[in-house]
């Protein structure tokens, strides 16, 4: 799937491939195949890759959630684009699934909020040979910041203390957020949303807490969230439309 957000800067969906999460971590009776998705902005600077794939390397791993991988190579020549086109990386966080690409774009500046990059270090959180390869390149962010025209890191805790998403402004002034795993699914960020709506319209309690950083994600005015999991789309209620929208 590709988006086009303005004459210059284009979003592509990369399917990396899929994993079986276990009933015990599913809260149900059954495991779920979960996709796993990385995102590439086109943007007049240059591209930037959100996320990069199953990594490879624990045979725990391998056993737990039984990963079925599509080369990040093959993804993005799909789209038009190669390993050496990738400018900058930006990792939600440092989970194996998403960083097992990390090492294939050895020099490339890989943007980490410094307190998930310090965990990962401690060792038994992912796997070590994805965080410091040869060759990586990190910059290290303490909280949020544009790191380019229109493109934001925002810190985006909860699912790991150093989870970060990256916010896109499009020409037209709204925007586009990609959450990676800030929720696991967009339904629930849709519920959050509701949450954090009726907590401003004045709804009487008891209402459901929601994270807190929606609050700055909303200021953005965002368009569509687009997850690391989940292949649905959060779009507003007011503003989706009943035609598709143009796709290429």
């Amino acid at each position: 799937m590709t988006q086009r957000t303005n004459e210059t800067v284009a979003l592509h969906r990369l399917d990396l491939g899929s994993f079986v999460r276990p009933a015990s971590e599913t809260g149900g009776p059954h495991p779920r195949v979960e996709p796993v998705l990385a995102y590439l902005v086109e943007h007049e600077r240059g591209r930037i890759l959100f996320d990069t794939g199953i990594g490879a390397g624990d045979p725990g791993a391998e056993a737990r959630y039984r990963p079925r991988r599509h080369p990040l190579e093959g993804a993005l020549a799909a789209v038009g684009a190669a390993l050496e086109d990738v400018a900058l990386v930006v990792n939600c966080h440092l989970h194996f699934d998403h960083i097992g690409g990390n090492p294939l774009l050895a020099g490339v500046p890989v943007l980490v909020q410094e307190t998930e990059l310090a965990v990962a270090r401690r060792g038994g959180y992912t796997i070590d040979a994805l965080v410091d390869f040869p060759g990586a390149v990190y910059e290290q962010l303490s909280g949020e910041a544009e790191v380019w025209p229109g493109v934001w890191v925002v810190p985006t805790p909860g699912h790991t203390a150093g989870h970060q998403s990256l916010v896109v402004r499009q020409r037209d002034g709204t925007a586009v957020v990609l959450a990676g795993q800030a929720h696991d699914f967009a339904s629930h960020y849709a519920s959050d949303e509701l949450a954090r709506r009726a907590v401003l319209d004045g709804v009487s309690q008891p209402l459901p807490p929601y994270r807190p950083w929606l609050d700055r994600l909303a200021a953005f005015d965002p368009r569509r969230v687009f997850f690391a999991h989940d292949c649905s789309v959060w779009e507003p209620a007011t503003r989706v439309s009943l035609l598709p929208a143009p796709l290429r």
